[in-house]
């Protein structure tokens, strides 16, 4: 297929590393379709990334948690384009870093929907539809973090979404595999964003200090999605961890 032809979507792709590996995606030639809750975020992406990009951005709103929502969202993308080439299961929530024993389960409950029960009902919907259509197949690349193998102080409820999405990388990995569809992890650390903006002034560490983290510049993370995503079907980069590399994540901590 033509690299025009090839459609993208990323969940949560309004803002952030969302938008990011959206605009990295266009520059590489893909229709990229951004989904998210927020209607006037993800429609501003669309008109800041098509402008440089001819247009190849659409905005698609649907609360990746809720079936429904889903449903409506992917039968959007079928109708408009006729079939899903790569999907990127980018949205997502945290919790207050707080003790455990205070998260209230509305906070469970809101995360766990947000970053796992989203990402296994758009996975869902990609399989049908990648399955059915001619030619077969896709890629489907989920965002780990680095908390999917190493927790933060006070994250419980994240990393065990994260954790979690390990299992279904490899889940989907395998089921996929008899129908040429590949799926594939980014494990992401500190990545510069208005989310991880208080890396740089102090964040609690595993020894009960607090201190500042090294960030890498967001762009970064788009071209390694990129890269993933432009191997052929047989070739699959099942797990892959980019990360700012003075960050504190390899030794003991």
């Amino acid at each position: 297929m033509a690299d025009a032809e090839r459609i993208a979507l990323v969940t949560g792709g309004g803002s952030g590393i969302g938008k990011e590996i959206a605009r990295a995606l266009a520059a590489a030639g893909w229709q990229v379709v951004v989904s998210g809750r927020r209607v006037e975020v993800i429609e501003a992406a669309a008109r800041a990334i098509g402008a440089d990009h001819q247009g190849r951005v659409t905005a698609i709103p649907a609360d990746v948690g809720d079936p429904g929502s889903v449903d409506a969202l992917f039968e959007a993308i079928r109708r408009r384009f006729g079939r899903l080439d790569l999907l990127v299961n980018n949205a997502g929530i945290g919790a207050p870093p707080v003790p455990m024993e205070e998260i209230t389960f509305a906070q469970w409950t809101a995360i766990v929907g947000a970053n796992l029960t989203g990402a296994f009902l758009c996975t869902q919907q990609a399989m049908r539809l990648m399955k059915a259509q001619v030619p077969r197949g896709g890629r489907i690349i989920n965002n780990g973090s680095i908390s999917a193998t190493t927790p933060r102080p006070h994250s419980a409820p994240y990393t065990a979404t994260k954790h979690a999405i390990t299992g279904l990388t490899k889940s989907t990995a395998l089921d996929g595999r008899a129908f040429d569809i590949a799926c594939g992890q980014i494990d992401i650390g500190n990545a510069e964003t208005e989310m991880t903006a208080r890396m740089q002034t102090g964040v609690l560490q595993a020894n009960g200090t607090v201190a500042a983290e090294p960030v890498m510049p967001v762009r970064h993370v788009g071209e390694a999605v990129v890269q993933m995503a432009s191997l052929p079907l047989d070739v699959n980069i099942l797990t892959m961890t980019i990360m700012a590399t003075g960050m504190p994540l390899v030794g003991r901590g």
